[in-house]
């Protein structure tokens, strides 16, 4: 190439740098113009909004550090705590959580007692009228009260004395037929026996003692054996109480409990806050939900001595043959003064009430001040007493009251 024509050539090469470098020269198709005034514009703006979503991320970021991460990951352990966060972390570290005292109470009460609760199992035949003979299975609770095989139940548990089988269950899984040695519908208490030494036996409390408010813990098998020595707590809702069963039975001096008790956990003990047995519960007795009873234990107490040592238990001797006054007006239809009462049908010849001047046509009112409901009542009162215990009665006769004193003697054998 001569010189000419590479004049030409750097001619052409300088006039397409010049179009570059001009805003306003046309090019051909073949060339883009270069965006220079484009970039330097969008560069411009891209800037401030870039610094402004990066500081926003930053201080984002900074506050999560220094408000979670760094106190509960970093502080104490790589770098330390500042000033501003060792008063909180002190306080976090002394936080500590125990249990409630009476929740531990009722944990130690069950331990102590559960060895001494037993199941009990009842196999009773009745007779349907149209369908004739059944056999019925019962299940209930009890509690061992001598380590000779003694065993205080409820008397509903055992069919008041009907059941032909009954089989105690005990918590280490050992099972053992059981004898019933005594039984008292009035008071729904029994008492069976296996033949077994060396039984785990319950501590028995002092049911005098109790004030309304106190711990009351029960442990028995609610609703079946596949429950067996559920452990339920409450306090003691209320002394003395007097409830009427289904087969107008009345029961007196009962204790009241919100402790849960149910069919299955009658005959079961009821214990105090030292593990200590204060009453046998009855499931018998339903009347709201949250109510619950228990037979105070200073009643079974004078029984389970006498039937340990003579194999059963007698009440004292009045020597009276009653109805219960309701049903005595009913049947006549008559209507006398008395609202509640026994009437006495027959005296036996020199018993104490012969002795103490009662007669046949007597209305019993009163025994020692307290109300005798029914001839069931009556029964279940007398067991507050010994032989040669004297006592006030109250008796309406001729429609006028008449106090007599009398004299209890020992049931005689033939009685």
């Amino acid at each position: 190439m001569d010189w000419e024509e590479r004049r030409e050539n750097e001619n052409e090469n300088n006039n397409i740098e010049d179009a570059y470098e001009n805003e306003d020269t046309n090019i051909s198709s073949y060339y883009v113009k270069r965006p220079e005034n484009f970039n330097r514009s969008y560069k411009k703006k891209r800037g401030v909004f870039s610094y402004f979503v990066v500081a926003l991320i930053a201080a984002l970021i900074g506050g999560i550090i220094s408000s979670y991460v760094a106190p509960a990951y970093l502080y104490g352990k790589y770098l330390p705590v500042p000033e501003l966060y060792k008063k909180n972390v002190a306080e976090r570290t002394q936080i500590k959580i125990t249990p409630k005292d009476n929740i531990t109470t009722v944990a130690a009460v069950a331990k102590k007692a559960m060895k001494s609760v037993v199941g009990i199992t009842t196999v009773q035949t009745v007779d349907y009228f149209f369908w004739g003979p059944r056999q019925l299975q019962g299940v209930g609770s009890g509690v061992i009260v001598d380590s000779d095989g003694y065993i205080l139940t409820n008397s509903h548990v055992i069919a008041d004395g009907k059941a032909e089988k009954i089989t105690v269950l005990f918590e280490n899984g050992d099972k053992k037929e059981g004898k019933v040695l005594w039984y008292e519908k009035a008071l729904d208490l029994a008492i069976i026996k296996v033949n077994a030494t060396n039984l785990p036996v319950a501590d028995l409390g002092n049911s005098d003692n109790l004030q309304v408010g106190e711990l009351a813990v029960a442990i028995g098998n609610p609703l079946g054996l596949e429950f067996q020595r559920t452990v339920t707590s409450g306090i003691i809702s209320g002394l003395n109480r007097s409830i009427r069963t289904e087969d107008n039975n009345i029961i007196e001096n009962l204790i009241q409990t919100d402790a849960s008790i149910n069919p299955g956990n009658s005959g079961g003990p009821l214990l105090n806050s030292r593990g200590e047995v204060i009453g046998i519960n009855t499931a018998k007795i339903q009347s709201a939900e949250g109510l619950g009873f228990a037979i105070p234990i200073n009643t079974a107490k004078p029984i389970i001595q006498q039937v340990i040592k003579k194999g059963t238990f007698k009440t004292v001797f009045m020597g009276i043959v009653g109805v219960d006054l309701e049903k005595y007006e009913r049947a006549l239809g008559i209507d006398l003064k008395a609202d509640n009462g026994v009437i006495i049908i027959e005296i036996e010849e020199n018993s104490p009430a012969d002795r103490a001047g009662m007669r046949a046509g007597d209305v019993l009112l009163k025994i020692n001040g307290e109300e005798v409901l029914s001839m069931s009542h009556l029964r279940g009162l007398l067991y507050k007493y010994k032989p040669g215990d004297k006592i006030n009665i109250e008796v309406m006769r001729n429609g006028k009251i008449v106090n007599l004193e009398l004299t209890f003697e020992a049931r005689p054998d033939n009685h």
